[in-house]
This record gives C-alpha cells, structure tokens and sequence, in this order.
C-alpha cells in the first residue's frame, strides 16, 4: 500500500528527468504530505510526453460523484488487470507519478503508529508505475489516478506487506506504452538496494502536517 508521500522536486527538475513538457497548473512544490483526494504531477505519454496535474484518488467512470465507492488511492498488481476499475486504465492509460519518498507505518505493541519514511538509495526522485481516469463531473472532466503496488521486497516486508511499483529509467518508455506492449513483468518489487527508511516523527500521522521535518529522521 502506499496512503502518503513527499515531492520535493522542482517542475523544471521532473520535466527534464521525464523529458516531458509541463503544463500550467502543476501542484506546488515542496509538499512533503501528500495525501489523497490532493492534485499530484504525473508523467503521460504522447507526441512528446506531458507532465500534467491530476487527483490522486482514481475516479471509475460509473461513479456518480468521486464518493459515490471507495476511494482507489492504489491498484493491485496482481488483479489490475481483471478489476473492472481498472483493467481498461491498465491497458490504455498507464502514467508515472514523480515521488521524493512515502511513508510507511508499524505499529507497537500498545498500539501506536510509529512513521517511517521510504527513499531511494541513490538520492534520485522514484517513479512510481500508476494507471489514471478522466471521470466526467456534473463540473467538468476531472483527471484521476492511482498508484500500482505489489507485494513488498525481504526488506520492506518487516515495515509492511506491500509496496508501490518502482520503475527504473530504463523502464520509463515500457511502462508509458512508448515502446510497445509487455509491461506486466516491471509490476514487482524493487530490488533489495534500491530502497532505504528510516523512523520520522509521528507528527506526520496527522494529514494536516507539513514542513521539511517531517521526512527528518529520529533516534
């Protein structure tokens, strides 16, 4: 699962990293909570790709109103491609959200969630693998997505049992569809060295939280 992360990185920075054209209206950055139901900058493909600003909470066409079921924050590697939510979006309109880091929780034994924050070793921005939606609102076309997770690695697992799909550069043009069919293989885990986490300050348990310090890590 994924339910909350960071994006640090500058618009001019994703656009050159993804080699996309950035629209107008992109999310401000930094924002080191993000949380559901927020406007996040996601990668799609076309002409030439397009970095553009969609809601991170993937809107099935046959809703009535984005709260009309639950709300599609992540999409199962394992049955994307059969849910009906998400099995034309696998196919067609698969997209990479640009992450800096996400959070992940365990629990102690009384009970209390204590935050870890999940990074890549090598400092570089994560591209998570998502799929996305328009959905048609009695307002307008609202652009919808969800993140792609799967079963974690050995060492993510002792955090928790699923993690987002984390594609690597070389992977980009696959995953987008620029390069033909046969994505399914890049929906598994990362290898053990690309991630790293550390414990952060529980203060980041509230979605109203915000600053650098949240991704600070603590004793």
């Amino acid at each position: 699962m994924c339910g909350r992360f960071s994006i640090t990185i500058p618009e001019e920075a994703m656009a050159q990293i993804f080699d996309a054209l950035p629209a107008n209206d992109l999310p401000e950055t930094p924002n080191y909570n993000v949380c559901p139901t927020n406007d996040v900058a996601v990668v799609l493909a076309g002409e030439r790709r397009r970095l553009v600003s969609m809601r991170w909470g993937f809107i099935p066409k046959w809703y009535n109103a984005p709260n009309d079921g639950p709300l599609l924050i992540n999409a199962r590697a394992e049955t994307i491609a059969q849910k009906p939510a998400f099995r034309e979006a696998c196919r067609q309109r698969r997209c990479i959200l640009p992450v800096s880091g996400f959070y992940e929780w365990t629990k102690t034994p009384d009970g209390k969630r204590l935050p870890w924050y999940i990074f890549r070793t090598d400092g570089a921005p994560m591209a998570f693998a998502g799929v996305w939606q328009e959905w048609e609102g009695p307002e307008g076309p609202t652009r919808t997505c969800a993140i792609v997770t799967c079963a974690a690695n050995e060492g993510m697992s002792t955090i928790h049992h699923r993690m987002p799909v984390v594609l690597e550069p070389e992977n980009f043009g696959l995953w987008l569809g620029e390069e033909g069919h046969g994505a399914a293989p890049l929906m598994r885990p990362a290898a053990e060295e690309v991630l790293r986490w550390y414990r952060v300050d529980p203060a980041v348990n509230s979605n109203r939280a915000e600053g650098p310090e949240l991704i600070e890590p603590i004793p």
